[in-house]
């Protein structure tokens, strides 16, 4: 069984988060494990239609946020890496400078020194140059910062579409297999 570690942090967009939970829930050869922030359960509870108990119950594994002991911790417990969707600047802040106060920070420091995949969907704007460093040395340990950009060559029509896409290239970053990404075909360009 492979597991895959998703963590969902309080900053904005926290359907990035729970849809990755969603489309995972549909592989049956990837164990999904949650850590949920309380911002992050406060956030939910402000973007979506949804309890924090039906986002849980997307997970097949659920572990606390305060529980620096949990299984994510340990470099021993095998997984393809972590997705942090989204993830706030005070998140990546403790990533960058091993601040292991929680076990969203403490798991993704593991996959960092497991030289594991660990991608970051940084979710500020505007950003000042703290930001941009603490991106930039999240990126030297070994970091994927893929900031929740919209793509619109697929022509979204639904927040929806803009938000598969998003998840689905994320996944791609894991190796993972999906459905939810429109992928780029050659096109005849048009003639000038």
């Amino acid at each position: 069984m492979k597991r895959l570690i998703v963590g969902i942090s309080g900053a904005s967009g926290v359907l990035y988060g729970i849809r990755t939970l969603e489309a995972l829930r549909r592989l049956p050869d990837i164990e999904s494990h949650l850590v949920l922030s309380p911002a992050a359960g406060r956030t939910i509870v402000e973007e979506t239609d949804l309890g924090i108990d039906q986002v849980t119950a997307l997970a097949d594994v659920v572990h606390s946020h305060r529980d620096i002991g949990a299984s994510l911790a340990s470099g021993s417990f095998r997984t393809l890496g972590m997705l942090i969707a989204p993830c706030s600047i005070k998140t990546l802040s403790g990533i960058v400078t091993c601040y292991d106060d929680n076990l969203m920070v403490r798991a993704a420091d593991v996959c960092l020194k497991e030289r594991r995949r660990l991608v970051l969907m940084v979710r500020e704007t505007p950003l000042h140059a703290g930001h941009l460093d603490l991106m930039a040395r999240a990126t030297t340990h070994g970091a994927i910062i893929m900031p929740p950009v919209p793509a619109f060559y697929h022509r979204p029509k639904t927040l929806e579409d803009m938000v598969d896409h998003t998840v689905g290239r994320a996944l791609d970053l894991f190796g993972i297999d999906n459905t939810l990404t429109k992928r780029w075909k050659d096109t005849p360009l048009a003639e000038d």
